[in-house]
C-alpha cells in the first residue's frame, strides 16, 4: 500500500475482527486508539447451539445462511468441545453456503470450505436479496444469527419462499465493562485528538449512542464527531450513521467493504492535512 499514516491517530472500536484491523492500521505507522466496546462469550446457556450442531450432523440442512465469520468460528468450536468436530465440517461441506459478505467466507476457509454465494452488499438486506433469488422451497434452512438484532425479516424471507428455517444464535454481548472505555474515546474526539476514527460495523454506532445516552454524553459525542473524520467500511455502517443525523468522510473506493480498502481511503484523505500533534 503506497499511502502511509505516519503519525495521525486512528480511534477504532473494538468488536469482532480488530486485533486484525489494528494490526494493518499499525502496519502502516498509525498511532491506533483500541476502544473496547463490548466483549464477545459463548451462551449462558449451551444446550441451543448443542442441539443445533447435533441436528445439522444427524440431518444436514439443504442451505445454510451464515451471518458472521464470528458465528461460525463458534459453532466451530462448540462442535470441537462435543468432540463431533469433523462430522460437523463433513455435514456444513454437503451444504449450500451463503455468507453476508467477506467475513463468514474467510471463516469457511479457515476450516476447508468456500461460500457458494456471497452477498455483493454485506447487510441482512443483501442477504434476503439472494434469497430471493434462489429456489428453497421445502428446502431446510440453517440460518446463524448474531445478537442484538431483529431477523424477523430475515426468517420471514425464507419462510415466504417456502422453506423452513432453523436459527441458532451461537454467542452473545457483554458491555457491561466497556462503557469507561466509550467515555474516554468521545472526550477524545471532542477535544480534538483523533485524526480519525474507523467504523468497520453499525453495531459500533448504536454503542457510542446508547453510552453517551446512558451517561449524558451524547451532546459531546456529537461535537466530538463533528470534529473528526468519520471512515466508513461499507453502506451499512453509512446507513446507520445517517440515522443518527451523520455522514461518513472517508469510504472505500470502488465498494470494496474491506478493511485494506478503507485504510488506504483513509491514508488518501488524511495526507490532504497535517496529523493532530496534541498531547494525549
Amino acid at each position: 500500500m503506497a499511502e502511509r499514516l505516519n503519525g495521525y491517530r486512528i480511534l477504532i472500536l473494538e468488536t469482532r475482527e480488530e486485533a486484525q484491523f489494528s494490526k494493518l492500521l499499525a502496519e502502516q505507522g498509525a498511532d491506533v486508539l483500541q476502544c473496547p466496546m463490548f466483549t464477545i462469550n459463548d451462551p449462558p446457556d449451551p444446550a441451543a447451539v448443542e442441539g443445533w450442531i447435533r441436528g445439522a450432523i444427524e440431518r444436514p440442512f439443504d442451505d445454510l445462511v451464515l451471518m458472521t465469520g464470528e458465528g461460525l468460528r463458534r459453532l466451530v468450536k462448540a462442535a470441537r468441545r462435543l468432540n463431533v468436530e469433523a462430522d460437523f465440517i463433513g455435514s456444513l461441506g454437503r451444504q449450500r453456503k451463503f455468507a453476508r459478505g467477506p467475513k463468514p467466507g474467510r471463516a469457511l476457509r479457515e476450516i476447508g470450505l468456500e461460500p457458494q454465494v456471497t452477498t455483493e452488499n454485506p447487510t441482512s438486506e443483501g442477504m434476503i436479496e439472494i434469497l430471493s433469488r434462489v429456489d428453497l422451497v421445502d428446502k431446510r434452512v440453517g440460518v446463524q444469527l448474531y445478537p442484538d438484532k431483529d431477523h424477523g425479516a430475515l426468517l420471514g424471507a425464507i419462510a415466504a419462499k417456502g422453506a423452513t428455517a432453523i436459527p441458532v444464535t451461537p454467542y452473545v454481548y457483554d458491555a457491561r465493562a466497556a462503557d469507561s472505555h466509550i467515555v474516554t474515546a468521545i472526550e477524545e474526539m471532542a477535544l480534538g485528538r483523533i485524526d480519525a476514527i474507523a467504523l468497520t460495523n453499525l453495531g459500533q454506532i448504536r454503542r457510542l449512542f446508547e453510552v453517551a445516552q446512558a451517561k449524558g454524553f451524547e451532546a459531546r459525542l456529537r461535537e466530538g464527531l463533528t470534529k473528526t473524520p468519520i471512515a466508513s467500511v461499507g453502506p451499512a455502517v453509512s446507513d446507520e450513521l445517517k440515522s443518527h443525523g451523520l455522514q461518513a468522510d472517508i469510504y472505500p473506493d470502488n465498494d470494496s467493504f474491506f478493511m485494506r480498502p478503507l485504510i488506504s481511503a483513509m491514508a488518501t484523505a488524511l495526507a490532504k492535512k497535517k496529523p493532530r500533534n496534541a498531547s494525549h
